[in-house]
């Protein structure tokens, strides 16, 4: 039986080290993924539902059909593609808004809001709030909006349900443990 150098022992360990390292790396770099996706489908959504429901827009083609006949329609503002892109342009602004919290059951980071939208005081306890946190978010959330704009339009231009899931885990694969994620509500 050939002994280890010591040597030999050293670099095994740090290699070793590496490899937990550069994991952990990955799965903090998809836990940021799947947080901003989240976060961003959290925020469209609040945006959506404040935009009043009766105001409509027309859309379509307004030349004159042969048959004299125009292709317009009306379709609710909040959810038109117009407004839609409009909110796909600010909605990472709010990133600033969230930070980060280790769930203590899986050992993953999630994002959390950490300001009010209606000035109610919120527990901030478990939060970690610092810019680093809050730009790295913000880096994440335009990358998803510039990579996946028209898969977020064609959620957000229908009501859906578990826009969360059907975005950001079976389309996209941001998040590949969304099972394991609380379903919270507006």
């Amino acid at each position: 039986m050939k002994m280890w150098h010591p040597l030999q022992s050293l670099a095994l360990c740090v290699l070793l080290a590496l490899f937990v390292n550069h994991c952990q790396g990955v799965r903090q770099g998809q836990d940021l993924k799947c947080g901003a996706c989240r976060a961003m489908v959290d925020e469209m959504e609040w945006a959506i539902s404040q935009v009043d429901p009766n105001k409509m827009i027309q859309t379509g083609s307004f030349r004159i059909n042969p048959d004299g006949s125009q292709s317009i329609r009306e379709v609710p503002l909040a959810r038109s593609e117009g407004n839609l892109l409009e909110l796909m342009e600010e909605v990472c602004e709010r990133m600033k808004d969230y930070g980060e919290r280790l769930e203590p059951t899986t050992s993953r980071e999630t994002y959390e809001r950490v300001t009010s939208r209606n000035g109610k005081p919120m527990d901030l306890s478990e939060a970690k709030l610092d810019s680093r946190v809050t730009s790295s978010l913000k880096f994440a959330c335009e990358t998803i909006v510039e990579q996946y704009e028209d898969e977020i339009i064609e959620f957000f231009a229908h009501e859906t349900d578990n826009v969360k899931d059907k975005l950001c885990s079976k389309r996209t694969d941001l998040c590949d443990h969304a099972l394991q994620i609380p379903h919270d509500e507006l």
